[in-house]
């Protein structure tokens, strides 16, 4: 299960910051579910896609705790989770070409 980030931001953060990184997050998963399901020759373009969201998103986690905006630890574990879907995702597309 993904951390409930959004829940724990002050109301100022939650529909911004909060909304966006959500969304980022989501739609990384998303491209990594269409590579997945792609044939091989239209994997790469999905999980490049997927790589950019990850990267956006824990630009979005460091500024978050830079605002000091949302308890560390769960930001911590959200980033931890981020970084090892981002070596997954980076092995998977290194595999391809």
């Amino acid at each position: 299960m993904i951390i409930d980030i959004n829940g724990h931001l002050d109301k100022k953060w939650r529909y911004s910051i909060g909304q966006s990184l959500e969304k980022e997050i989501s739609d990384g998963l998303s491209n990594i579910i269409m590579a997945k399901n792609a044939p091989r020759n239209l994997k790469v373009p999905y999980l490049l896609k997927s790589s950019g969201h990850i990267e956006i998103s824990t630009l979005k986690i460091r500024l978050l705790l830079e605002l000091k905006a949302v308890n560390e630890t769960k930001l911590f574990q959200a980033q931890k989770m981020l970084i090892e879907i981002g070596k997954m995702n980076g092995g998977w597309l290194k595999s391809l070409q």
